[in-house]
């Protein structure tokens, strides 16, 4: 892939490229969505470059879903990363020379690239990866045991994970990654992993149905081991509109 993109680089924009930190949510785990590199032990986000007829975030949908096969989801922009020497060392002579780059590619892909990073948190349990390149190993990793990745993949990851953390601050999360009916206990779970940090129960409590975007059930938790919870569910109406206003508290 990475090798037609080279034999066709006048239609994509130098020094440009685009990075993707996809969370995924399942299992009470805070996931990333990374791609092992062929020829090595290392991983890396996924990734490409921008068509020069492609708006930016164009782009950025259509890197995600060629290198993962992922579509559907809302990619948000959170940073750009731009250091002199950022892919310096990654595509040294006998990475060229493995992966068959001609001379013009090698100058090509050698130059100083800026890259702008984009994110989102998913449900990984409704996606669907289907990389256009089958030699590709695209997998969700636990964001405590990612391997080495390339370039700087890592600042990047680490980056966008403060970005969501300090977002949770602005807006609410959790409407597409918990089931229909919840409890607050496995609502504040959720924000834990998140934050990877213990939130105590009493101010979680406070603060969530201050906001308002919760519908108490008349049920409660089966199966369960003691006192049986009650349930939730999200007000959509509600939520889609301290979405859009919103919000102003810390966790």
């Amino acid at each position: 892939m990475l090798k037609d993109i080279l034999d066709n680089s006048q239609n994509y924009q130098p020094g440009l490229s685009i990075d993707c930190v996809i969370f995924g949510f399942h299992d009470n785990q805070l996931k990333v969505l990374l791609i092992e590199v062929e020829n090595t032990q290392k991983w890396s986000l996924p990734g490409g470059f921008v068509p020069l007829d492609q708006d930016i975030d164009t782009a950025a949908i259509t890197v995600l879903n060629s290198r993962t096969g992922v579509e559907g989801i809302f990619l948000r922009q959170f940073a750009v990363f731009g250091k002199v020497m950022r892919n310096h060392n990654h595509f040294g002579e006998e990475v060229l020379k493995s992966m068959e780059i001609s001379e013009e590619g090698s100058k090509w892909l050698t130059q100083r690239f800026v890259t702008i990073g984009y994110y989102a948190l998913v449900d990984f349990s409704k996606i669907v990866l289907n990389p256009t390149n089958k030699s590709e190993t695209v997998k969700w990793i636990d964001h405590k045991e990612v391997p080495e990745l390339i370039l700087d993949h890592k600042e990047i990851l680490d980056k966008a994970l403060d970005t969501l953390r300090a977002e949770l601050n602005l807006m609410p999360v959790g409407y597409n990654l918990l089931p229909e009916k919840f409890t607050v206990p496995e609502f504040q779970k959720l924000y834990e992993t998140i934050l990877d940090k213990k939130l105590d129960r009493r101010n979680f409590f406070r603060k969530i149905t201050n906001i308002g975007i919760l519908t108490k059930l008349d049920e409660k938790k089966n199966n369960v081991a003691h006192k049986a919870p009650n349930l939730y569910s999200f007000d959509k109406e509600k939520y889609d509109e301290v979405l859009k206003n919103g919000l102003n508290q810390g966790w």
